[in-house]
């Protein structure tokens, strides 16, 4: 077994077990849950391998007995297991008793939460500061304490550093995927473990999650259209209608959403809300989620591009008519996914929240916004380019303006070199320099 490569989550995940009995992780097949915790734990009992759940059945309640924490992974394959450890922390709410970890919803629901007695955490794949492509020298947690609404230069966060990682090695990064056993795959071993986790996902794990068959057909190129929506507020009926074009029969608004649903149970979907502060004035935001697969590997593959063809290099349906290679609105999109994911990583381990800002009629649109404990904000625009242009920024100043001293700072993040304040005092800062 390979040496176990440290996660964001670590030191969150220590200090849980040291003050409360039960801890669940949660997150999609293949992001490293097992891992790490195993890394965590001290009796590991595997409910997906058949003789250890005929073992764990056979003892009934005595599995409270072992050695902790006890680690029970995968116990979505037997869902009372989740009942049973809610009760025997009922019994005895001493810290660090388990520490569960699970793929998906089970199709037979718990009868009860566990809220309050099991704390959720959700595993995502490498964040970009996980990677190592970089050292960052941003932290987002600084950035959540700095002052850019309050118009006091001293309170603002400090910006700078320099990075060599270019926008050649950004894509290449979107493609190798932040799953820890594949993004270490030779590209053409990647390229068919992505492929085998799709088609994993859509016929083996997607039925024994719910319960029955599906189409695995139908569900592909449900997935498809979405994967062209990420980094979007697209419509449901509209990401139907582009997954009806290649069938012969009609999708219908009832089928895409049991299939959205099914696949958020399994943590591959991981959309970003719409943000909906009290103030009134945001009153008529539109909270249309913004669409987000749990790594834009996935979104690569599904649309069958490559690091050449995301950069809009030879191929065919990404050439403008005179032949010329351009980059497409693919490369935005999926860095944007990129970024947000890590994003997403970050504000976990910070007891943070992500969501969008897109008001009604999309006047003014901000890609993350990422919200504290204390309620007080940052903004981050993500542009896939070097050099930021004024209008890049002209949301963040204008959010400034709407909520004062709510907003800690505001961020254009790019594939630029340098990490700075612009003339404005909003931070510009290479996605690699980012970190929690």
């Amino acid at each position: 077994m390979t040496t176990y490569q440290p996660r964001l989550m670590d030191q969150r995940l220590e200090e849980l077990l040291r003050s409360v009995p039960a801890v669940s992780v949660e997150g999609a097949r293949a992001v490293g849950k097992t891992r790490t915790a195993r890394a965590h734990g001290t009796t590991f009992i595997a409910v997906d391998d058949p003789d250890e759940r005929a073992q764990l059945a056979a003892i009934g309640s005595r599995f409270t007995t072992l050695p902790s924490p006890l680690v029970i992974d995968e116990w979505q394959r037997m869902p009372e297991l989740w009942d049973r450890v809610r009760r025997a922390v009922d019994d005895d709410p001493s810290p660090g008793r388990f520490l569960l970890t699970g793929s998906s919803t089970p199709s037979q629901a718990p009868t009860h939460t566990g809220a309050g007695r099991i704390i959720t955490l959700r595993m995502r794949p490498f964040s970009l500061a996980e990677r190592a492509i970089e050292t960052p020298t941003i932290s987002v947690g600084s950035l959540l304490g700095s002052g850019l609404g309050t118009q006091d230069p001293s309170a603002l966060t400090p910006i700078e550093g320099y990075t060599r990682v270019t926008i050649d090695q950004y894509v290449d990064e979107i493609c190798r995927s932040g799953f820890p056993a594949i993004r270490e795959q030779p590209p053409l071993g990647r390229k068919a473990q992505l492929d085998g986790y799709i088609e994993q996902t859509l016929r083996h794990d997607l039925p024994e999650a719910i319960g029955g068959r599906r189409r695995p057909r139908s569900v592909r190129e449900w997935l498809t259209a979405y994967a062209s929506a990420v980094a979007t507020t697209a419509s449901f009926s509209s990401i139907a209608e582009l997954a009806t074009r290649p069938l012969s029969t009609d999708m219908g608004l009832a089928t895409a959403r049991s299939y959205r649903d099914h696949l958020s149970g399994m943590w591959l979907l991981d959309p970003v809300p719409g943000w909906s502060p009290s103030e009134n004035e945001f009153s008529r935001n539109n909270l249309t989620d913004k669409h987000q697969l749990c790594d834009p590997a996935l979104a690569a593959r599904l649309l069958g591009y490559g690091p050449a063809e995301v950069l809009g290099v030879g191929h065919p349906i990404l050439t403008s008519p005179r032949g010329t290679p351009r980059r497409p609105r693919v490369l935005g999109s999926l860095f944007e996914s990129l970024v947000i994911q890590s994003l997403q990583v970050y504000a976990e381990v910070l007891s943070a929240r992500v969501f969008h800002l897109r008001t009604k009629g999309g006047l003014q649109e901000i890609d993350v916004i990422l919200e504290g404990a204390d309620r007080r904000v940052v903004a981050f625009e993500i542009k896939a380019r070097a050099t930021p242009k004024s209008e890049d920024t002209k949301h963040l100043r204008w959010l400034r303006k709407k909520i004062g001293p709510r907003l800690a700072d505001a961020v254009l993040v790019t594939t630029g070199r340098l990490a700075y304040r612009d003339e404005d005092g909003i931070a510009v800062v290479p996605a690699a320099l980012l970190g929690p």
